[in-house]
């Protein structure tokens, strides 16, 4: 068997199997940690919309300047708004806090 031959069938396969692969979208929702009751849903009927279209939703809390100091009012709307997502998906990674930014990640129900 020819090597140039082997290597090509190889690339092949690559290309044939990357194309075949699924890409995963991750759509980013932001709050803020004094988000008001109808900001709140207005982003968490978008979160759904995207659910359901099967993207993951990365929503995160950013924190500006001194309100850094209001970590469980952002830890509580995050699990407030996996509560208000949860028929349409679930927290694959909970509230956590990252520099500035708490994040949560939400994946689709199937």
């Amino acid at each position: 068997m020819d090597y140039q031959k082997f290597l090509y069938e190889q690339k092949k396969k690559q290309k044939e199997i990357k194309a075949k692969s699924a890409k995963v979208v991750v759509k980013e929702i932001r709050l803020g940690p004094q988000t008001d009751e109808h900001d709140f849903e207005f982003k968490s009927n978008h979160a759904i919309k995207f659910l359901k279209e099967g993207f993951k939703v990365k929503v995160d809390v950013f924190f500006k300047g001194r309100s850094i100091v209001y970590k469980d009012q952002g830890e509580l709307i995050l699990l407030k708004f996996a509560k208000a997502v949860e028929e349409h998906g679930k927290p694959e990674q909970l509230p956590k806090l990252e520099g500035k930014r708490m994040i949560m990640i939400l994946n689709p129900k199937k």
